[in-house]
């Protein structure tokens, strides 16, 4: 588990912003462990505090042009990009002071950020980083544009970002993917520009905003190409569109583990999907105080280690962790369930119950997982044969957490026999019997 990092001195910068063209200082100040992030707006009133993480303070602009932090009446615009270098360091505690409403939008890249933070020394601070893994995929989508955002893939560390960008210009019809680390947003997505198109930059001026913006900072694309500048990658515009959605996310003040999938998406609906990510981490959160077995040392395997055994996917992955397990042997394991599984919407609509083929579903995958984890069968599909002695004793309802306690009776070369229990609370709910085959 990596560590939570600040800075290591305090550094200070000043701009102009892009779109209100107002001129601030910032000052960035290292933070203690699980202090978190926090802006300050030292030039209002009582220095109102905005910290990533509570949503309250969360908003936007103009059609999605850029994210924004509130307090009350008094606003930070234009955050993205300065807290998506935060986000692409590593950085979870700082304290950012600002004297104006807008952060200076530089070269409209998140380059000098980066510049800025690594030269005021980057340091680890004793306690563990804090992070979200994705347990069930999310997406939003309006008007032709989604973004979504699914679990990990087995063997992946922290965010992979994948955006697609389709404009009618056709220096616009890009797309780009990364694993998002300290190295590869430095080098891939930190010097990635704002864009637009010529017509769209005019149609902001009109409005008000842009007061800031020039060709210098920001690539504008009329009929011809690129205005007074030039690419640094062919596929700029998407790489910001990468930037801005790490930064997004960041929002919620802590590191997510996931693979974003973006389509043509912006700040809005970027925004939209973390709602949906903080209503998913209190659903998971909400059913720990249940656990009543603590995972053996060394010997728990989270859900990016089991579908690296099995090949069930969601929607029909119904095994969270493995608390306990012997190779070839036995293992101990748990289902959450929430009122969001796809089941509950036929079965039944007035009375959410779990089907019980499902319970005897989720024991076969931690059957599979048991014997699949036999260095002598790696690669192998466990086929689910015959269910003997079948017994429901209690219905599973919503906020239920099923202990799953599965052992091998009989084992070998292409066939097992495995026994298998469900509890809920300590009571049993469902035993059976179950037969296994192995094929390629």
């Amino acid at each position: 588990m990596s560590q939570q990092k600040t800075i290591a001195t305090e550094t200070s910068l000043a701009g102009r912003g892009l779109h209100t063209g107002h001129h601030v200082h910032l000052t960035f100040k290292p933070a203690t462990a699980d202090q978190g992030v926090s802006f300050i707006r030292i030039d209002a009133p009582g220095r109102p505090v905005m910290k990533l993480g509570d949503m309250s303070v969360i908003t936007g602009g103009d059609a999605g042009r850029y994210s924004a932090l509130k307090n009350g009446d008094v606003y930070i615009y234009t955050v993205e990009h300065l807290v998506s270098a935060l986000a692409g360091l590593g950085i979870d505690n700082l304290v950012i002071e600002i004297d104006g409403d807008e952060v200076p939008g530089f070269d409209g890249s998140a380059m000098e950020y980066v510049k800025a933070l690594k030269a005021a020394g980057i340091v680890e601070l004793a306690a563990s980083k804090k992070y979200f893994e994705i347990k069930e995929p999310i997406c939003v989508s309006r008007n032709g544009a989604s973004v979504m955002i699914a679990p990990a893939v087995a063997g992946a560390e922290g965010l992979t970002v994948s955006y697609a960008l389709e404009y009618s210009h056709p220096m616009l019809r890009h797309s780009v993917s990364l694993v998002v680390t300290p190295e590869s947003y430095e080098r891939d997505l930190a010097p990635c520009r704002t864009f637009c198109l010529k017509e769209e930059a005019d149609g902001l001026l009109a409005k008000g905003l842009g007061q800031g913006a020039s060709t210098d900072n920001t690539l504008v694309f009329d009929a011809q190409g690129v205005v007074g500048n030039k690419l640094r990658f062919h596929d700029e515009p998407a790489r910001h569109k990468a930037l801005d959605c790490v930064g997004d996310l960041y929002l919620l003040g802590f590191a997510i583990k996931g693979h974003v999938f973006a389509f043509k998406s912006g700040h809005q609906l970027n925004r939209e999907l973390l709602k949906k990510i903080v209503e998913q981490k209190a659903r998971y959160e909400a059913s720990r105080p249940y656990v009543n077995l603590e995972p053996k040392s060394g010997a728990a395997l989270d859900v990016r280690a089991i579908m690296n055994v099995i090949p069930h996917r969601y929607p029909f992955l119904l095994v969270d962790r493995i608390l306990e397990i012997e190779p070839g042997k036995r293992a101990v394991a748990v289902k959450n369930v929430t009122m969001n599984e796809a089941f509950f919407q036929g079965h039944f609509p007035v009375r959410p119950v779990m089907p019980g083929v499902l319970m005897i579903e989720a024991m076969a995958q931690v059957v599979g997982v048991v014997v699949l984890s036999n260095p002598a069968l790696a690669g192998k599909l466990a086929f689910f044969m015959s269910a003997d002695q079948v017994k429901f004793r209690k219905v599973v309802e919503p906020g239920d957490q099923v202990v799953m306690e599965v052992e091998i009776v009989k084992a070998r070369s292409r066939i097992a026999q495995a026994r298998g229990v469900c509890k809920v609370d300590g009571q049993i709910v469902c035993e059976a019997d179950m037969g296994f085959a192995f094929g390629d």
